[in-house]
Parts: C-alpha cells; sequence; structure tokens
C-alpha cells in the first residue's frame, strides 16, 4: 500500500512518527496523523485544515493536554529501518524538507514547563507502532484513493480518512472543532478542482 503514497503523503508519516516521539508516545495513533497532516504547509490536507481552522500548534497543545506526554525514550535506526520498509527514506525526506524549508526546519521549541530549549526532530532507538485505529485510517485512505478514482495516496485520502474513521482522537478533535465529515469532503473537493 505504502508504494502508492505520495512522497507528502509519506513525509505525513514520517511527521506523524516524530510528534509521537517528541511527545515520548510510545505510539503513533491517530492524534499523530492528523499533527502530521498539519506540518506540511503545502499539502492538500494541511491547506483544507487550514481553510477549517485547524491549527497545528492548537491541536498539539490539545494532544499534549488531553493524553499527555509519556516519559522520554530515545529511538534510532530500528526506527529508520523500519519506515525504509515501507519505502520512506528519512534521511532523503529530512534533506528535503530542509533543501525546501531551510537548515533547522525539524526542530521546534518545546512546549511550556520544558524551560523553553530546543528539541531536534532526530531519529533515535527503537520502534514506534501503529495504534490499530492510526492503521485503520491508512487503509481508509486508500479506500479514500479508490473512490475518487485516483492512482495515489495523496494527504487529501489520509484526511478524509481520518474524519471518516470517526472514532480516534484526531476525529474527535476534529468533531470539537465542527469540522465533520461533509465539510473536509467540500473543501478537499475544492482544493483538488483548483478552487
Amino acid at each position: 500500500m505504502f508504494e502508492h503514497f505520495t512522497e507528502r503523503a509519506r513525509g505525513t508519516v514520517v511527521f506523524a512518527q516524530e510528534e509521537a516521539r517528541v511527545m515520548h508516545h510510545s505510539y503513533i495513533g491517530t492524534e499523530h496523523l492528523l499533527l502530521g497532516l498539519l506540518r506540511d504547509n503545502a499539502s492538500v490536507g494541511c491547506t483544507a485544515l487550514d481553510r477549517l481552522g485547524v491549527r497545528l500548534d492548537d491541536v498539539r497543545s490539545e494532544v499534549v493536554r488531553v493524553v499527555g506526554e509519556g516519559p522520554p525514550g530515545v529511538l534510532g535506526e530500528e526506527d529508520a529501518e523500519a519506515l525504509r520498509a515501507i519505502g520512506i527514506d528519512l534521511n532523503e525526506v529530512r534533506r528535503r524538507i530542509e533543501e525546501t524549508f531551510g537548515e533547522g526546519a525539524l526542530e521546534w521549541i518545546r512546549p511550556a514547563g520544558r524551560r523553553g530549549r530546543k528539541k531536534a526532530c532526530v531519529p533515535s532507538e527503537g520502534r514506534i507502532p501503529f495504534t490499530c485505529r492510526a492503521k485503520k485510517v491508512l487503509e481508509l485512505a486508500l479506500r479514500e484513493s479508490r473512490a475518487l478514482r485516483h492512482e495515489y495516496i495523496g494527504t487529501e485520502h489520509i484526511l478524509l480518512a481520518l474524519v471518516r474513521e470517526r472514532e480516534g482522537r484526531a476525529a474527535e478533535m476534529l468533531t470539537e472543532r465542527d469540522v465533520s465529515d461533509q465539510r473536509v469532503r467540500h473543501v478537499v473537493s475544492e482544493l483538488l478542482s483548483g478552487n
């Protein structure tokens, strides 16, 4: 399935993993996929979320508030190897992101309570598994792509799958922001038609 993911969709998965790692979560859930979508400003998924009023910092703060941060952990080469197994070259993704957005584009200030230190989003050791719901979202993204008769899986399909799944934390967060399945489909349709 991952061979059909666009580079941006693969980047969403990498960003989701980085979000989970920075929060010291031992899993990649739907909330991390939502954060991953919001990290790529040039993607259809992020543009749609922006039009719907969903912002990265707000969602990240809510994830920390609702889920909390796990104990510090360290991930590394196993992680990069797991991504390579699904066709994602973490080093190449990083290189291209920094080439496009500048050196250090993958760094940000830690959330409040962390003494304002910078934390680089670099791979550490270990492997972060997807939750059952996150796996379901990735499968639903394939179905959304097929329903639209697309031969690829893009960020728009991941977003459509997040709202279609309806039970994960991402769906809950979107519902709380009055971002319904119907509204997402409408905005994605507009974006795909060039409006």
